[in-house]
């Protein structure tokens, strides 16, 4: 054991340093790259070209980013809208869920990244392209407001696919968002706390029972860090071991990571079972009112603690536009990544990429195939974009988007993951350090690669964190209980002396029923 847990911090530093210094090297590659870059004129009729990018996800940030690039200032205005002024690199929310990396080191500022970009905080509700008009409701309680523009950049993402099952919007909670990995993270370690201080057999099994419904990568990756985590913790409580804890898998499909294979996907199972976790295949949530979960077998069990990782939808703000969409709600592009008609012609001034788009997928052997809905093609797509719409300003032609999916990584937990590169399988130790070393590498900005590397290399020779910040949910609570206390003010004529020595009275009295 002893020689396992040093080869896994000997591979865990090596990939801290790897990491590290190809991040170096892509970071000069970069600055050469735009140094060299000479600046070509734009047609623009005069008048200088307004892009609107609507999300600020992984397609708005490289857009964004690939645009400035190309364009300078007075060659196009680039504005990008977003409720939230920060990007969140979503394959590292199960690591920010157990405390692995910092929460604030997976998120990447949008005004810091995205010089020379106007970045307006709010959410688009409504665009009319044909008038070129998009309508823009802040965050706070001001009234929304329209934006002109000449080019328009659809990266609004996608949402949680939610289904009408009773007592699922009122009790669970969804992992797509920062937000959402921090509170599942505090709710987990604030429930071992209240479960050991709790008599309550039923309470305390309740308390101690977590649900991940569907069996993808954020479910799979989601429920593996945070049960590694939740394990780990148990060490800290005389009253609670690990095989108190019940972590359960709903999962619709009969296997789970479907895109890693039957081989790789039964291994997983085989690993999650290994630690105690229980896989309900082919099985759906029917109801869970008042945290009575209930499933399509017929069984029935208590959970405070329900997350829905079932998929997600093209963005439904994408209705309220005048822009074509397929079937699933998508906006319609070609290869080029322009938005198009359903006959094929293109839609001026329109382009869409991400999860909100309907984009050929080339490398197919299915005409009708479209890219899957993955932080990879996002990541390229949003280059792509970027490079196609400064080569249409330039008066060239744009160029089609192709990007065959070299592999596919998971992580199961600590020293725990699953890797299929160049159809080549990888379990264990090795497919997560594959999993770390990928993500660090395409986690955008240098200074957060560092910054997550520190996170690991510190990991090393502390103890995993577990402090629950639950109170950060309602950070007025101490405050108004302390409000609410407050001594009334005393009637008019008593003197405060007289108020003391009530107080005084009360103590002396519980003196003496102690000595009774």
């Amino acid at each position: 054991m002893d020689r396992m847990a040093s080869f896994l911090r000997s591979l865990a530093v090596s990939s801290s340093v790897a990491a590290l210094a190809g991040a170096g090297a892509l970071a000069a590659k970069s600055l050469q790259a735009r140094g060299e870059e000479s600046v070509r004129p734009v047609l623009h009729g005069g008048r200088t070209p307004r892009i609107l990018v609507a999300g600020g996800g992984y397609i708005g940030l490289y857009t964004a980013t690939t645009l400035r690039k190309h364009l300078g200032r007075q060659d196009a205005e680039i504005a990008v809208v977003d409720p939230r002024p920060y990007m969140t690199y979503q394959p590292f929310l199960p690591e920010a869920a157990a405390g692995s990396i910092e929460p604030r080191h997976v998120v990447t500022s949008l005004r810091r990244e995205l010089k020379g970009t106007s970045v307006l905080t709010g959410s688009i509700t409504e665009i009319r392209h044909a008038e070129r008009k998009a309508v823009i409701k802040p965050v706070n309680d001001d009234p929304a407001y329209e934006v002109t523009y000449d080019h328009l950049v659809v990266g609004l993402g996608s949402v949680a696919r939610t289904l009408p099952i009773p007592g699922l919007a009122e009790n669970a909670i969804g992992f797509k968002h920062i937000e959402e990995a921090t509170a599942l993270r505090n709710r987990v370690l604030n429930k071992l706390a209240e479960a050991a201080s709790t008599w309550d057999a039923e309470k305390r099994r309740r308390m101690l029972t977590f649900v991940f419904v569907g069996g993808g990568f954020a479910g799979i990756e989601a429920i593996g860090e945070v049960e590694d985590m939740a394990r780990t913790a148990t060490k800290e409580y005389d009253s609670i071991d690990a095989e108190d804890l019940r972590f359960v898998i709903v999962e619709g499909a009969g296997r789970i990571l479907p895109e890693l294979g039957e081989e790789l996907g039964g291994y997983a199972i085989e690993q999650l079972r290994e630690r105690g976790v229980e896989i309900h295949l082919n099985t759906f949530l029917n109801s869970c009112v008042d945290g009575v979960v209930e499933l399509s077998t017929g069984e029935k069990f208590e959970a405070d603690t329900i997350v829905w990782t079932a998929g997600v939808k093209a963005n439904p703000v994408l209705a309220n536009t005048d822009l074509p969409l397929d079937a699933r709600g998508r906006v319609r592009t070609n290869a080029s990544l322009q938005v198009v008609n359903e006959d094929g012609t293109v839609v001026e001034g329109a382009w869409a990429a991400g999860d909100n788009a309907a984009v050929p997928d080339l490398t197919s052997s299915d005409p009708a195939a479209t890219t899957a809905p993955t932080a990879q093609h996002a990541v390229r797509q949003g280059k792509q974009l970027g490079e196609n719409l400064a080569r249409v300003l330039h008066g060239e032609e744009p160029e089609e988007y192709r990007h065959e999916n070299i592999g596919t990584v998971a992580s199961l937990g600590l020293y725990k993951g699953v890797a299929q590169i160049m159809g080549v399988k990888f379990r264990g130790p090795l497919a997560w350090f594959m999993h770390r070393s990928y993500h660090v590498l395409a986690m955008p900005s240098f200074e957060r690669k560092v910054r997550i590397l520190a996170d690991w290399t510190e990991a090393l020779f502390f103890r995993r964190e577990l402090v629950s910040l639950a109170a950060l949910q309602n950070p007025r609570a101490a405050w108004e209980a302390a409000a609410a206390s407050g001594s009334k003010p005393a009637a008019p004529g008593v003197a405060p002396a007289a108020a003391g020595a009530k107080i005084a009275d009360k103590s002396d009295a519980a003196k003496v029923a102690e000595k009774k």
